[in-house]
């Protein structure tokens, strides 16, 4: 079968947790505002990993885990880009 095979935790995060995410992995402390007179998208994300699950794969690292793990990566090697 020659198709996309959608990657994800298998769990749905709203835009809102991930920026609170972000911040909290980063270390920011300033305010995040969201402006709800503005059109937005969906409100949240959830990739279906069901084929990839079916071919056995699970996903070991949270959402947390995998931004801060990326997070780590670019500060170590943010120079040599």
């Amino acid at each position: 079968m020659q198709s996309h095979i959608n990657v994800g935790s298998g769990e749905d995060i709203t835009i809102k947790e991930l920026a609170l995410t972000i911040a909290k992995v980063i270390g920011y402390e300033g305010s995040i505002e969201f402006d709800p007179t503005k059109p937005d998208g969906t409100p949240g994300k959830l990739m279906d990993s069901t084929r990839l699950n079916n071919l056995g794969w699970r996903a070991r690292v949270s959402v947390e885990e995998g931004l801060r793990l990326a997070y780590s990566d670019f500060l170590k090697n943010h120079n040599n880009i």
